[in-house]
């Protein structure tokens, strides 16, 4: 049987305005990230180390390790 495609939700959020500053020169720096794929690695990467166990949240703190776009 094949995985089921993961599903995504919007998420809106409010950051310091030196953290988004932050993001955007990052950003700007690396043109094969977005903003997207940038928070969502920082969430897998904060889950993941805060002991969340479960196996997306593993592939995603790993993908955003090694994987090179």
């Amino acid at each position: 049987m094949a995985p089921t495609p993961a599903a995504s939700i919007s998420l809106e959020a409010e950051v310091p305005e030196l953290l988004y500053d932050g993001m955007r020169q990052y950003l700007s720096n690396h043109p094969e990230w977005d903003q997207y794929r940038l928070v969502t690695s920082a969430l897998a990467n904060f889950l993941f180390q805060n002991g969340c166990a479960d196996q997306c949240v593993t592939q995603h703190y790993l993908n955003g390790l090694f994987l090179r776009p």
